[in-house]
C-alpha cells in the first residue's frame, strides 16, 4: 500500500497540518495523572524554580555532596527530579534531558507540576571566539535548526527569550567574577552534523555557540506563556583541540550553580513566591 501523507501546499510533514491555536489531545496533566496512578505516587508540587541539566553534572555534584534528595511526588515516566536548597531558595533539577524534544517534554510536565521559572543550563560549543572557554552565555534568541519548535510556533528563523527575563538575568550577573555574555545560539538536533559550512554560516550570522535545546524551549515558553531562560555553558570547541571539554570545578557544576542562584534571587525579587 502506497500511502501518502497529506502535505499541505507541498510542505514537508513537519510544516503541515499545524494549527497553533488548537489544544493538544495529549496533555502533560494526563501523563502525570496516569504515571502517579501506576507508580502509586502522591500528588504534590515541584519547587517553584527548576533547572534542566542536560549534561547531568549539577545532579552528580549535588548527589556527591549529599545536597539533594529525590522529589517524592515527581510523576514523570522518564526522569527523576532532585530537590535541594541553596541561599534560602528551594530548587528542583532534572538531569540528562538532552535535546529539544526531551527538554520540552520535561518542561511541559514541570510547569504542570507547579514550576514558576525554568532555567536550562546546557553545555555548548563555541562558534565565535569571544573569550576562551569556559564561560556562560545568556541566550537571548536561538536559531531553529531543530524540529520541536515547529509544533509550538509558526515557521521563523529564530525563537527568542522574553526580553524582560534576559534583563533580569543580565542585571543579576553584573559584576560577577564569572565570565558571562549575552547573545544568540544555534540549536541543532544533530551535533555530529555540525559541518564546516554550517559552522561558518552560523558565525557569519553572529551566533555565539551551538547547543541542542534553546530554540525549542523558547518556542514552548512563548506558546505556553511560561518563563524559561536558557544559559549556555561554553565548554568546548567541538572537539577540535586536545584537552577540550574542560568545564571547571565539579565539571562546571560549581560555577553553574552560582549563575543560577544569582538569576533565581533576582527573579524572585520581582516575582515573590
Amino acid at each position: 500500500m502506497n500511502a501518502r501523507y497529506d502535505r499541505s501546499e507541498g510542505r514537508p510533514p513537519i510544516l503541515s497540518c499545524k494549527t497553533f491555536d488548537e489544544a493538544s489531545v495529549f496533555t502533560p496533566e494526563a501523563l502525570l495523572r496516569e504515571a502517579r496512578r501506576q507508580k502509586a505516587i502522591a500528588t504534590g508540587d515541584v519547587p517553584e524554580i527548576c533547572i534542566l541539566d542536560p549534561d547531568g553534572d549539577i545532579v552528580a555534584h549535588l548527589e556527591a555532596t549529599g545536597s539533594a534528595d529525590r522529589h517524592a511526588s515527581w510523576g514523570c515516566y522518564h526522569t527523576q527530579l532532585h530537590a535541594f536548597e541553596r541561599g534560602g531558595v528551594r530548587y528542583g533539577v532534572v538531569g540528562s534531558a538532552v535535546g529539544a524534544p526531551f527538554a520540552v517534554l520535561v518542561a511541559e510536565q514541570l510547569f504542570a507540576s507547579g514550576c514558576r521559572l525554568l532555567v536550562s543550563m546546557t553545555s555548548a560549543g563555541q562558534i565565535l571566539p569571544v573569550r576562551p572557554p569556559p564561560y556562560f552565555i545568556l541566550i537571548d534568541r536561538a536559531l531553529r535548526d531543530e524540529g520541536t519548535s515547529y509544533h509550538y510556533l509558526p515557521p521563523a528563523d529564530f525563537s527568542a527569550c522574553d526580553p524582560a527575563l534576559i534583563e533580569v538575568a543580565r542585571d543579576a550577573l553584573v559584576g560577577s567574577p564569572l565570565p558571562v555574555e549575552v547573545g544568540a545560539a544555534w540549536t541543532t538536533d544533530a551535533p555530529f552534523r555540525e559541518t564546516a559550512t554550517a559552522v561558518e554560516k552560523a558565525g557569519e550570522a553572529g551566533l555565539l555557540a551551538v547547543e541542542m535545546e534553546a530554540a525549542a524551549l523558547y518556542a514552548f515558553a512563548a506558546a505556553r506563556r511560561r518563563p524559561v531562560l536558557c544559559v549556555a555553558h561554553v565548554t568546548n570547541q567541538m572537539g577540535q583541540i586536545e584537552g577540550d571539554f574542560e568545564k571547571g570545578a565539579a565539571n562546571g557544576a560549581v560555577a553553574s550553580l552560582v549563575v543560577i542562584e544569582a538569576i533565581a534571587h533576582a527573579w524572585l525579587g520581582r516575582h515573590p513566591p
